[in-house]
């Protein structure tokens, strides 16, 4: 398909006769239609006839002309797969879930520490607070995890993926 086809398709929309007798296709009323209009809309797809011979309206022909031109969606790791998941508009939805899959959560929300700076426990949940409410759970999930590490109150990211 190409942008000629589209502009077929627009051209006839953009006409009264034949998108008059679009809509009374839609509307399954033929009766009455100019053959010359019907036939115009047949050779832009937007009409056909069934088994028993009927015109009908062909709206699937929007879908195609869509799915032509549309961009193919890139394939995502089974990380990001993971990640949008379980995380929706930067908040996690559930802390239930298999280790290996909380382990790419965790290993994504320990990346908002630094590596090298030491964090009171008001700031480490501060920060985790912003992905869940059980702030508590998922702070000691880093920990068990070795993704922070930490001594009195105060912690520090000591694993997980680092951006450069």
């Amino acid at each position: 398909m190409n942008d000629a086809e589209i502009r077929k398709v627009l051209g006839l929309l953009s006409q009264d006769d034949t998108v008059r007798a679009f809509a009374a296709l839609v509307l399954g009323d033929a009766t009455g239609l100019p053959p010359k209009v019907l036939d115009r809309l047949a050779a832009g797809g937007l009409a056909g006839r069934d088994a028993d011979g009927r015109w009908r309206a062909r709206p699937e022909r929007f879908r195609e002309l869509l799915r032509a031109h549309a961009e193919p969606q890139p394939e995502l790791s089974a990380e990001e797969r993971v990640l949008r998941t379980f995380l929706v508009d930067g908040r996690l939805t559930t802390m239930g879930m298999r280790r290996d899959k909380r382990l790419v959560v965790l290993r994504y929300v320990a990346r908002v520490f630094e590596p090298g700076v030491r964090y009171p426990e008001k700031d480490v949940n501060v920060a985790l607070r912003a992905f869940h409410d059980d702030y508590a759970a998922l702070r000691r999930y880093l920990v068990d995890e070795g993704l922070l590490s930490r001594e009195g109150n105060v912690y520090w990211r000591s694993g997980g993926p680092v951006d450069v």
